[in-house]
């Protein structure tokens, strides 16, 4: 059976030998390019600096020898880079004021301000850090003045954001390339359907409660354009990508939704079906990929709904229910991408041993009737150790 087979056979609900894996499938399933190094010298492979693919997260792409190592199913492509293939000639050296030997694709765009805190975009990593980050998270609130972009400005970005032929056409080039080089299962993200809370989680959750009627023509506007694009783009890669990232919204705080279950409902299932339909029907073997951290347990019918085919992190650390109520709740509906190991306790604070223990027990029952392809609850971060990481991987 081909690596491809197999996640697609799990996605299908059917329950095979081999769980298949993934590691850095998508920019929410990746690792640090701080340890990446380090799993590499701990997997016995030649020392390579991190390619550096995503500067907000510093995750590194995860290469084919180190997923071949892991034994990983899948392989990402996105229109700047994909691990399908060799594309370490597009990246160049830049070591982030002496902290990080790496490869990225445009040093230029960073500053090294006075203080050591280096800068892209207003994005902030000050010296102590391993990501970067906006003030505020980019989400500075005040409840006496709800920020609302004008439908107008909104309307013109997401122009620009339309793909265009020359895009298109070099986009269809890579999947081409990238089907013909590997027999993983290949996952396209980039042009999802972003339902955002708009102005952050605050000020969003608010309009919605407020403002409905401006919120929901803000994401008719987006659903439209996100429709535009998968009318373009869909037929010309329909026969080379596997799985889309089709929605990239997190509804879910530590506890609970971040607003009520039957919001959630009138608010991004109805939208998210309009597109997920539209990929379907154009491309029916094409499976729809939802990204949503936190409790979103009580959500999770109005997800199938929505027609996603894959729902991840799988984040059942958050909202009291346990990765068996998870499971139980999406048996046979929904493919879990991801829950394999409690990622904000056992697997930074805990040894190999206790990792790998875990690891299995929700392996063992997650992959009961299909429905799982196993990784870590979102990504590795820069402190797990290499042994946690392996420890991780090999117990499944």
């Amino acid at each position: 059976m081909s690596r491809r087979q197999c996640v697609l056979d799990a996605i299908n609900f059917i329950e095979t030998t081999k769980v298949p894996k993934d590691l850095g499938g998508m920019r929410s399933t990746s690792i640090s390019c701080f340890n990446y190094r380090a799993l590499r010298k701990q997997l016995g492979l030649e020392d390579r600096l991190p390619m550096v693919y995503d500067d907000g997260q510093m995750l590194a792409i995860p290469e084919s020898d180190v997923l071949d190592a892991l034994d990983c199913d899948v392989a990402f492509i996105q229109e700047d880079s994909t691990n399908a293939y060799d594309v370490r000639k597009n990246f160049k050296p830049y070591n982030f004021n002496n902290r990080l030997e790496s490869l990225v694709l445009k040093p230029k765009k960073y500053k090294v301000m006075d203080n050591g805190t280096i800068m892209h975009n207003d994005h902030l990593m000050p010296p102590s850090a391993v990501v970067f980050n906006l003030p505020h998270a980019g989400q500075k609130f005040d409840v006496h003045k709800l920020y609302k972009k004008p439908l107008k400005q909104l309307k013109e970005e997401l122009e620009r954001k339309v793909i265009t032929p020359r895009r298109l056409e070099k986009l269809v080039a890579s999947c081409e390339k990238a089907r013909a080089s590997t027999d993983r299962a290949i996952f396209l993200g980039g042009i999802e359907l972003f339902l955002d809370f708009i102005g952050g989680v605050a000020n969003g959750s608010m309009l919605i409660l407020l403002e409905p009627e401006y919120v929901h023509e803000a994401y008719k506007l987006r659903t439209e354009y996100a429709i535009r694009n998968y009318e373009r783009v869909i037929p010309a890669i329909k026969d080379y990508v596997d799985i889309i990232l089709s929605g990239n919204n997190d509804m879910g705080t530590q506890n609970a939704t971040i607003v009520a279950p039957e919001l959630n409902k009138e608010f991004f299932t109805n939208y998210f079906k309009q597109g997920n339909d539209v990929i379907h029907s154009l491309a029916p073997s094409m499976k729809t990929f939802l990204h949503s951290c936190g409790a979103i347990y009580e959500i999770l019918d109005y997800i199938i709904e929505a027609n996603f085919d894959i729902v991840n992190p799988v984040q059942w650390t958050a909202g009291g229910h346990s990765y068996k109520e998870w499971k139980d709740k999406g048996r046979n509906k929904i493919a879990f991408w991801g829950g394999g190991v409690d990622s904000q306790h056992v697997l930074p604070l805990a040894g190999p041993l206790e990792v790998a223990k875990q690891a299995k027990e929700v392996t063992d029952y997650m992959k009961k009737d299909g429905g799982f392809i196993f990784c870590n609850i979102h990504n590795i971060t820069a402190e797990i150790t290499p042994e946690n990481i392996i420890a991780m991987y090999n117990a499944v």
